[in-house]
C-alpha cells in the first residue's frame, strides 16, 4: 500500500529548504527529519496546484427525484466480512442502508410512486446472477423503472476461472490472480470523489483478484492493474503486459440497467473511494458526498513537555515554514496551539529559547487554553478551585499577549468533557467564555471515523481525531510498526480515510511531535499531498467556532447528546468524576405507562429491604423523568445525584438491611413507556438494565388518564367530555390535541414495546398484567422477584393485605392497620359512556391484535384476560 511514496530521505526535501529561506542553515543541522515526498505527476513542482485538473463531475439527474438516498445491501450471511466492511463504510459516511441476506424473498422496493433504494449492492455477484427467476425479474424491473443501479463484487472462490462467462452477459472473468500497479480511467464517468491520473505502485493486497474481459460497447473500465510479474516470472518473459480491468462499468446498453462490478473486495484502499463514487453515479447524485473538507490541527501541551522533548528555535522556524506550505494547499490553515503556562521555561537552555521564540511569533498561530498545570478537571469537586486554576492560565496569557478570545479550549486527557463533568463546563463559561471544545471520547473509544459531536450547556463539542501520533511519538524509527505503518496510514489508510469520510476534521497532536524528527510536519504535508493527488476534495481551514457552527449545520441530528455508561469503558471510568460510583446506577427501570398501577408497584418494591429507588425529586416526586424530557440535558451528573453512592439502609422496609449492604437500585418514571427517544437513551446508559412495564386495557387506561386530569384541575379535561377529547381533530386547539394524544397514544402497546425491543433483548423485558397486579399482587411480586433475581426473597403474603374500604391491596403494618396509597389512588369514576367505549374498542382493535402477536412471539407470557375481552368485544 505504498502507493506513491518514495524512500525515506535523511534530510529536509528541496522544496522545504527553499521555502525556509534564511532558516535553512539551522534546519539542516539535524539529519533525521523525514522528507514528505509524495511522487505525484498530478501535482506541480511547487506542490500547490493540480495540473490539468478539471471540475469533479456532477452526477445529478432527474432520475434522482424518484428514489430515496438509501442503499440496499445483499450479503451472504449476517457475519460475512465484506458485508461488514460495506456496512461500516456506509456508516462512516452517514449513508442510510438496509441489510438483507441474499436468497430470501425481496424486501418491499417501492413506496407509492417512489423507489425505496437508490442503489442495490451485492456482496457476492453470483447471488445476483443466480437469483431465482421471479425475484431476478422483479429486481431488474425495479432497477429499470426507477433508474436504480447495481454494484457487485466478484467473490473469491477455491476454483480458479479462466475466461469464464458471467451468466446472461457477454462478459468474462479470470479469477485468483495476484496484481500490482493500479490506475484509474480518466475518461470514466463514474469517478467524482476519486481523481484519475496517477498509479498506485506496488503489489495489490490479496491473491484472489478477478479481472474482466469484454467485447461489448456497454462496458468501460474504471480501474486497471497489471499482472504481478514478480509472482509469475516465467509467464512474462518477452511479453508485453496489457492492463487488466479490475473495476468495470456497465452503462446499461444491453438491458437498461447500469452496474459497477468490482474484481476484489474493499481491502484495497482505492476501492473504497471508487465504491463511494459508484454509489454517487448509480443513484444519480442522491448519494453524492460533499467534496469540501475542513482541517484543523491542534498542538496540545505547549510548554508542558519534559526536558529533551520540547521545541527549540529551529523547530519553531520549521513549524512556521511548514505552516506556510500547508496554507498554500489548505486555504486559511494555521496551527492551533494549546498552552499550559505553569511549565513555561521548564526545558533546557535551548528549549527555553524555543519557548521565547514561540512567544515572539504569537501572531503566526491560533491559540487556546489548556489547564494551568495540565490538571484533569474531573478531579475537582469545587467550582471555585477549578476556576482559580483557570484564572492562572488566563493571567499568563494576558501577561504574554496570547489571545484569549478564541472561544475554544481542550481539557487535558479530555477529562470532564465526556463523560461530562458539569463543573468544567461551568468554569469554562465563566473564565474563558468557551463556545467550542472537542474530544476523542464520544460516543466512546471506537474507530475514529465513527466519532460524533454534541452540544452540552451551550458548549459545542466536536469529534476530535487522532493522526497516529501521540506524546511519545517523536522518532520515525520508533513509530509503532515503523515508517511503513505510518506511510500506510497516510497513503490510503486510516488517516487518509478519516479526512475523506469527515467533512470537518480536528486533529490532536502534541508539542513533542514537532521536535526531534518532526513527525507531525511530515505526516500532514504528506497526507495533504496524497489527498490532492488521488481525490477531488477541496481542502480548507477555519477557526474552531466557525468549524463548530458548520458542523452542526451539517449534522443537526447530533445536537442532542447520548449519555453512555462510563462504567463500560476503562478509559471513561478513569476520567469520570471521582464522586461517582458505578454501583449506584439503577439495575432496572419501571417504565409505565401512566395509570396502569406503577405507583402501587413502586410502593410494593420499596417494601423490599434489598431494593432502593432514587431520591425523590422536588419537581416530580418519586419520578426522575430523566430520559424523556429536558432533564436529560442537565447531564449524567444531575441524574446520578438521585442515586447517591453511599449505601443507606431502607428504613421503611419490613426487612431493613444494614448500613453498607448492597442495594438493588431502580427508577420508576411512567412517562418512559411511550417516550420516542427513551429506549435509545436508556440503553446507552443502562444497557444491562431490566425493563418492567405494566399493561391494562388501553381503553380503560385512556379513560383513567382523562379522569386523573379532571381531578387535578386540568382546564381542558373539565371543559370537554371524554368523547370530545378522544374525537378531537388535528385542527382542534393545541391543548385539546395534547390531552387527546396523552389519552390515546400510550395505549398503542405493541408499537411502543417493539421500540423498546429494538434496543433491549426480550429476556430483559418483563410485562406485568395490571389487572393481576390489582387482584393478586402477591403472585405478581413473587414472579417479579424471580425475574430480577433478587435475594433474599420477600414473602409478600406476610406484608400485603386487601383493604375493603380502598378496594385494593395495601401494606400491612400491624394486625389491624394497613398503610395505603393516598386519596387520589383507587378513586371511583363514573362508568365510561357507551359511545366512547365502542369507539375505543374499534380504535385499539389493530393495536390489540398486534399485541397478541407480539406476546406470542415473545413466548412464556400468557395473554391477559382483559386483552381477550377487548378483542372479543371489539369484533
Amino acid at each position: 500500500m505504498n502507493a506513491t511514496s518514495a524512500s525515506s530521505s535523511s534530510s529536509f526535501g528541496a522544496e522545504e529548504q527553499l521555502s525556509t529561506g534564511k532558516f535553512a542553515s539551522s534546519l539542516i543541522q539535524r539529519d533525521t527529519h523525514p522528507a514528505p515526498i509524495i511522487n505525484c505527476r498530478m501535482i506541480n513542482s511547487g506542490g500547490k496546484h493540480i495540473r490539468n485538473a478539471s471540475p469533479a463531475p456532477d452526477h445529478r439527474s432527474e432520475a434522482r427525484l424518484r428514489i430515496d438516498p438509501k442503499v440496499l445491501v445483499f450479503v451472504e450471511t449476517t457475519y460475512s466480512g465484506l458485508g461488514r466492511d460495506i456496512a461500516e463504510l456506509l456508516v462512516y459516511n452517514r449513508i442510510k442502508y438496509k441489510i438483507e441476506v441474499a436468497g430470501k424473498s425481496l424486501p418491499v422496493l417501492t413506496n407509492l410512486d417512489k423507489g425505496r433504494y437508490g442503489v442495490i449492492v451485492f456482496e457476492n455477484l453470483d447471488k445476483y446472477l443466480n437469483m431465482d427467476k421471479w425475484n431476478r425479474e422483479l429486481l431488474d424491473k425495479y432497477c429499470r423503472e426507477y433508474s436504480v443501479g447495481i454494484v457487485g463484487f466478484v467473490s473469491p472462490s477455491e476454483e480458479t476461472l479462466v475466461g469464464a462467462q458471467l451468466r446472461d452477459f457477454p462478459l468474462f472473468v479470470n479469477t485468483n490472480l495476484r496484481l500490482r500497479d493500479a490506475s484509474l480511467n480518466p475518461l470514466s464517468s463514474v469517478l467524482r470523489l476519486t481523481r484519475a491520473g496517477e498509479t498506485a505502485w506496488g503489489a495489490l493486497p490479496g491473491d484472489d483478484w478477478a479481472v474482466f474481459q469484454h467485447n461489448h460497447s456497454t462496458y468501460e473500465p474504471v480501474e486497471w492493474a497489471q499482472r504481478n510479474t514478480q509472482e509469475y516470472p516465467a509467464d512474462s518473459v518477452g511479453q508485453v503486459q496489457l492492463p487488466l480491468t479490475t473495476v468495470l462499468q456497465d452503462r446499461g446498453q444491453l438491458d437498461g440497467i447500469q452496474r459497477v462490478l468490482f474484481g476484489s473486495s474493499l481491502r484495497f484502499w482505492l476501492h473504497r473511494l471508487v465504491f463511494l463514487d459508484a454509489l454517487s453515479y448509480l443513484s444519480h447524485g442522491q448519494l453524492s458526498l460533499n467534496l469540501e473538507r475542513m482541517i484543523l490541527v491542534d498542538i496540545d501541551d505547549i510548554f508542558v513537555g519534559e526536558k529533551g522533548t520540547r521545541l527549540r528555535p529551529d523547530d519553531v522556524r520549521a513549524l512556521i515554514a511548514t505552516q506556510k506550505n500547508i496554507a498554500a494547499m489548505v486555504p486559511g490553515f494555521r496551527f492551533n496551539l494549546g498552552f499550559s503556562g505553569k511549565y513555561y521555561h521548564h526545558g533546557t537552555r535551548e528549549e527555553n529559547l524555543g519557548d521565547d521564540f514561540l512567544l515572539q511569533n504569537i501572531q503566526e498561530f491560533n491559540w487556546f487554553s489548556h489547564m494551568w498545570k495540565h490538571q484533569q478537571p474531573h478531579l475537582y469537586d469545587n467550582l471555585t478551585l477549578l476556576m482559580a486554576e483557570m484564572h492562572l492560565n488566563y493571567a499568563f496569557a494576558v501577561d504574554h499577549n496570547i489571545p484569549t478570545d478564541s472561544g475554544y479550549s481542550i481539557s487535558p486527557h479530555h477529562s470532564g468533557v465526556y463523560p461530562a463533568h458539569e463543573l468544567l463546563y461551568m468554569a469554562w463559561k465563566k473564565v474563558w467564555n468557551v463556545k467550542v471544545t472537542s474530544t476523542e471520547e464520544y460516543p466512546h473509544l471506537r474507530p475514529a471515523r465513527l466519532r460524533r459531536g454534541f452540544i452540552h450547556r451551550n458548549i459545542m463539542v466536536l469529534p476530535r481525531q487522532t493522526c497516529g501520533l501521540f506524546t511519545h511519538t517523536m522518532y520515525i524509527d520508533r513509530y509503532p510498526g515503523g515508517r511503513d505503518k505510518l506511510d500506510e496510514s497516510i497513503q490510503g489508510g486510516e488517516l487518509f480515510q478519516t479526512i475523506v469520510y469527515n467533512p470537518i476534521n480536528i486533529f490532536m497532536t502534541h508539542m513533542s511531535n514537532y521536535g526531534s524528527d518532526r513527525l507531525a510536519l511530515y505526516t500532514f504535508q504528506s497526507v495533504i499531498k496524497f489527498l490532492q493527488c488521488w481525490t477531488n476534495l477541496k481542502l480548507a481551514s477555519a477557526p474552531p467556532v466557525q468549524l463548530a457552527e458548520m458542523y452542526f449545520r451539517l449534522h443537526p441530528e447530533e445536537v442532542d447528546p447520548v449519555w453512555g455508561n462510563p462504567c463500560d469503558d476503562v478509559r471513561h471510568k478513569k476520567i469520570w468524576s471521582k464522586t461517582k460510583n458505578c454501583d449506584s446506577l439503577p439495575k432496572f427501570l419501571v417504565i409505565g405507562p401512566q395509570k396502569t398501577g406503577t405507583t402501587a408497584l413502586y410502593t410494593f418494591l420499596s417494601m423490599h429491604g434489598s431494593i432502593a429507588s432514587n431520591i425523590a425529586s422536588p419537581e416530580t416526586f418519586e419520578e426522575v423523568q430523566f430520559f424523556n424530557g429536558n432533564n436529560y440535558y442537565r447531564g449524567l451528573d444531575w441524574y446520578m445525584d438521585f442515586f447517591p453512592s453511599e449505601s443507606l439502609p431502607n428504613t421503611s422496609s419490613p426487612m431493613p438491611t444494614q448500613l453498607g449492604s448492597p442495594r438493588f437500585m431502580f427508577e420508576k418514571s411512567a412517562t418512559y413507556f411511550d417516550g420516542e427517544a427513551v429506549p435509545k437513551r436508556s440503553h446507552a446508559l443502562l444497557p444491562h438494565a431490566k425493563i418492567v412495564t405494566i399493561l391494562i386495557s388501553p381503553a380503560k387506561r385512556a379513560y383513567s388518564w382523562y379522569q386523573h386530569q379532571r381531578s387535578h384541575g386540568d382546564v381542558i379535561a373539565n371543559n370537554y367530555s371524554f368523547y370530545q377529547v378522544i374525537t378531537a381533530s388535528d385542527s382542534a386547539p393545541r391543548a385539546l390535541k395534547d390531552l387527546r394524544n396523552r389519552c390515546l397514544n400510550p395505549g398503542k402497546y405493541a408499537q411502543h414495546l417493539e421500540h423498546w425491543l429494538a434496543y433491549y433483548p426480550a429476556q430483559q423485558l418483563h410485562i406485568i398484567d395490571g389487572e393481576q397486579l390489582r387482584l393478586n399482587p402477591i403472585d405478581v411480586m413473587n414472579e417479579l422477584q424471580r425475574f430480577l433475581k433478587i435475594q433474599p426473597l420477600l414473602d409478600y403474603s406476610n406484608h400485603l393485605r386487601y383493604d375493603v374500604k380502598k378496594g385494593f391491596y395495601c401494606q400491612a403494618v400491624s394486625e389491624k392497620r394497613n398503610k395505603c396509597l393516598g386519596k387520589s389512588k383507587g378513586r371511583q369514576y363514573p362508568a365510561m359512556d357507551e359511545r366512547s367505549a365502542k369507539l375505543l374498542q374499534r380504535y385499539y382493535l389493530n393495536h390489540n391484535t398486534a399485541l397478541v402477536k407480539l406476546l406470542k412471539k415473545l413466548g412464556s407470557r400468557p395473554i391477559p384476560q382483559w386483552l381477550k375481552d377487548d378483542l372479543s368485544t371489539g369484533t
